[in-house]
């Protein structure tokens, strides 16, 4: 796929999304977390690309929606979707429905709401969607133990951006890559021709040390997975509660993260803590082993009688006078016990092995003094070989563990995508039950009434959804749909717009059946505010002559045109307006006060529908609200009129209401 060709995407959001992985599958894929990994693409951003993406591939180009009041009721159908989602993706990802005009998109979105709304709709599902995120790429860690070595300038520049990690070198000798490996703790030779070279320190050389980043840089694969530990226990928890079937091993996943530290480093081997403990305890663990063998020296000082009487020996000491001759001519075998306590407690304390004692053994064996001193050079040794087995073990256990998280970086990503997904399905399948909606038959135009709703009700109305009265309404060709004021024309007329919004969106509908033609294009028309100014009923004119002008295939929808004029002028324009839709094959409802006016100025005969008011009762308007077909529907005022007439009789009552 050309990036570019997608609707919507031009050269730099192209070239954005090109730094992804295949990107033309990302993209195809309407992942919208994955789409927005590419630098500089919001999750909005990535919801206009998918949805571009798909019309591209549905061939899909026209745009349903003609104007705002159209546009208004997808933005209400979209609220409703999303206010039952759990996460921002699924929000975001719900963006990329539609109402379209083409029969394999709706087919599809279909096909996915048939599986969705099989799904659990259990509140521990729902809960558990709470901690799911998108994953996310972690800033490059700096490994500054390791470099890269290569003679070649290309191959520097290659290993750059392939392994931004580490510090890539440039050698020409063996000799530079000795010099090298004295500075870091392992070097890696990217160049064949310096195999078999015998250096001191830790060198491999491998030529395809690019090619596999996870043995490489371990710790690229250790950051992503403890940066999204969260997201990725969140994800299993979510397969484990909603009883999916888990793309990734779910034992193994969670074996590697508890092997894995918060920061990228490596949890849980004992031997590894035991080793960064010693190496970071060593200083101190030396002063305290002075201060055990320096109190033993005192207690027996303080004990003993020799030449210089205990506390004038203990005086001329801490005076800083001279005195190995005379530990080792009076206390020989007490300070070579004091030097062994100071070992034993440095062992002890840093529960060093036998090999690491034995080097231990070597930091108090300088000439006897008191207080007791260390040698700093055997401190030194023992501090470097520590630190050199601590490293090598980490090396070793980084490299185990991201072999390990290597097999499962494919599949969590399934996983995570796969729970997301879910929140998706959760949310469409949670609006069609809150709402008791059901797939509608969306059919070629011809096939049968242009819109045939049986028992639909609105959730756009401002009353609990439980009382909204069902209606049922055919609609073939063009019509005027009569009735009484508050009798529920404007609120059938958005039903008959939501309806077929979210029928072209392939969701659900709020009805018990419903079936309609594929339109090309929804036109809906609010009540307008108030009579309009010349210049503007000058441009609605034109809108709707623009309107009677176009193709065909569309619905109109109208609320109450009569108001941008005189009642007189109105019902003559709409009269005219109508004749000419007929002419096509349009499919349009008109709501008007005026039908009775319309329908004589017409020069064609108009179907006209009723919502019948059955009556008054203790003042209030009763109404059917399924209209009636080829009924003039009776308006309030005759209603009363008719009310009045008889409860007095006839007279002036009767002689209004033959005005009707």
């Amino acid at each position: 796929m050309d990036l570019e060709a997608i609707p919507g995407v031009g050269e730099k959001t192209a070239q954005a999304l090109r730094t992804l992985d295949d990107p033309t599958a990302v993209v195809e894929s309407g992942d919208v977390a994955a789409i927005a990994r590419a630098p500089g693409v919001t999750e909005a951003r990535a919801a206009r690309v998918a949805r571009g993406a798909i019309r591209h591939r549905h061939d899909d180009t026209d745009r349903v929606l003609a104007t705002d009041r159209a546009r208004e009721v997808y933005r209400d159908a979209m609220e409703l979707l999303q206010s039952r989602t759990v996460t921002t993706y699924a929000e975001k990802r719900l963006e990329t429905f539609y109402p379209s005009a083409s029969a394999s998109r709706i087919d599809e979105v279909q096909s996915f709401v048939e599986m969705a709304t099989t799904r659990d709709l259990a509140p521990a599902v729902l809960d558990a969607l709470e901690g799911v995120e998108p994953l996310v790429d972690p800033p490059p860690v700096r490994v500054r133990d390791r470099c890269l070595a290569t003679t070649d300038a290309e191959t520097l520049a290659r290993a750059e951006a392939a392994v931004p990690e580490l510090s890539v070198e440039t050698v020409d000798t063996g000799r530079d890559v000795a010099e090298l490996a004295r500075s870091y703790a392992t070097v890696i030779v990217l160049d064949e021709s310096f195999a078999g070279m015998d250096v001191d320190g830790d060198v491999r050389v491998r030529p395809d040390a690019l090619e596999t980043p996870a043995e490489t840089v371990p710790e690229r694969l250790l950051a992503f997975f403890s940066t999204n530990r969260e997201r990725l226990e969140a994800a299993a928890a979510v397969h484990a509660v909603a009883d999916l079937d888990p793309a990734a091993d779910l034992d193994a996943l969670a074996d590697a993260l508890d092997r894995l530290g918060d920061d990228g480093t490596i949890a849980g081997d004992a031997e590894l803590d035991r080793l960064t403990a010693a190496v970071d305890d060593l200083d101190a663990a030396v002063a305290t082993a002075e201060s055990v063998a320096d109190d033993h020296l005192r207690g027996v000082i303080r004990e003993r009688n020799v030449t210089i009487e205990g506390t004038d020996f203990l005086s001329l000491v801490e005076q800083g006078a001279r005195v190995d001759s005379l530990l080792d001519r009076e206390l020989a075998d007490e300070y070579e016990t004091a030097v062994e306590k100071a070992c034993e407690h440095l062992v002890d304390a840093l529960r060093l092995d036998p090999e690491e004692a034995e080097l231990a053994g070597r930091v108090f064996g300088g000439d006897p003094s008191f207080p007791l001193e260390h040698t700093e050079t055997a401190v030194s040794r023992l501090r470097t070989e520590l630190a050199a087995a601590r490293d090598r073990r980490a090396a070793r256990l980084k490299a185990e563990l991201a072999a390990d998280l290597g097999a499962l970086r494919e599949p969590v990503e399934a996983l995570v995508r796969d729970a997301l997904e879910l929140d998706v399905e959760l949310a469409i399948a949670r609006f069609a039950h809150d709402f008791d909606c059901v797939l509608p038959e969306v059919c070629d135009p011809g096939d049968g009434p242009d819109i045939q709703i049986d028992g639909g009700r609105s959730p756009l109305l401002d009353v609990a959804f439980a009382s909204v009265d069902p209606v049922d309404y055919d609609v073939d060709g063009v019509r005027l749909l009569s009735g009484v004021n508050s009798g529920g024309k404007t609120s059938t007329l958005d039903l008959v717009a939501l309806v077929v919004v979210l029928a072209q969106m392939g969701m659900p509908v709020p009805a018990s059946a419903v079936r309609l033609d594929r339109f090309t294009e929804i036109h809906y028309y609010a009540k307008s505010q108030g009579t309009l100014d010349a210049g503007a009923f000058e441009a609605t004119l034109r809108d709707f002559g623009d309107l009677v002008d176009g193709a065909d295939g569309r619905l109109v929808l109208v609320d109450e045109l009569e108001s941008i004029t005189e009642p007189g002028a109105s019902a003559k324009i709409i009269a005219g307006i109508l004749e000419a839709l007929d002419e096509q094959s349009t499919t349009a409802v008109f709501v008007s006060h005026l039908a009775r006016e319309i329908r004589a100025a017409a020069t064609t005969t108009l179907a006209v529908d009723g919502i019948e008011a059955v009556g008054l009762v203790d003042g209030e308007l009763q109404v059917n609200r399924s209209p009636r077909e080829g009924h003039l529907a009776r308006s309030t005022p005759e209603l009363i009129v008719e009310k009045l007439a008889e409860e007095r009789g006839g007279g002036f009552y009767a002689g209004l209401l033959e005005k009707f």
